[in-house]
């Protein structure tokens, strides 16, 4: 159980943590503390309903259909490796800081507008959450599956919160391109990791 909730949390935080739109919105919006708590909870809120709907769906079909294992196994190292690959090119580029964005909208409705369409208006959110975490969470019996998405909600949490709430103390180290290198690079090899660790056990031996 606790194997399957740390693993949702790395594979959950791989995932979020990533220069983009969304994270720079969120992360202007903690700058400024302008209902920087609604645009945490958007956020938590929308990746919680996806992931849900992943491991529920797509989580329990792979679980019911060993051939379906095996290619969701494969599948997923092959992603969680191109994605690692990607976050390890970025560290190595060292050329990529977070710009926050500096527009204002006013009104909470505004905000949690903004909010809404950066997070669901991105197709990789849908990947990453429905279809990536439902895959994954189907190599775990159905008890631990439950407790893989609780893993990967924590970490959807505790990122928002971070953002948000440490957002003026966060804003000028992650301006800073070295900052993001040194998490691209643990992203990266936190993916690769995980990669392995998906791949049939016969590859293995």
């Amino acid at each position: 159980m606790i194997a399957s909730y740390i693993q949702g949390m790395a594979v959950g935080a791989g995932l979020i943590i990533a220069i983009g739109a969304q994270n720079a919105f969120v992360l202007s919006q903690g700058i400024r503390r302008q209902h920087h708590w609604l645009v945490a909870a958007i956020c938590f809120s929308c990746d919680a309903v996806l992931i849900a709907a992943g491991v529920a769906g797509i989580g329990g079909a792979v679980a019911a259909n060993p051939s379906l294992q095996t290619v969701a196994a494969w599948g997923g190292a092959l992603f969680l490796f191109a994605y690692g690959a990607r976050a390890l090119h970025r560290a190595m580029a060292n050329s990529t800081s977070l710009q926050a964005d500096r527009r204002r909208p006013c009104s909470a409705k505004e905000v949690a507008m903004t909010t809404l369409g950066v997070t669901l208006l991105n197709p990789h959110v849908y990947l990453d959450t429905v279809i990536l975490l439902g895959a994954v969470s189907g190599q775990f019996p159905p008890g631990e599956r439950s407790t893989f998405a609780f893993g990967a909600c924590t970490a959807s949490l505790l990122w928002f919160l971070s953002l948000s709430l440490g957002g003026v103390m966060l804003a000028p180290v992650f301006a800073r391109p070295g900052s993001w290198r040194g998490l691209d690079l643990f992203v990266g090899v936190t993916m690769w990791v995980v990669a392995a660790r998906l791949l049939p056990i016969s590859v293995w031996n």
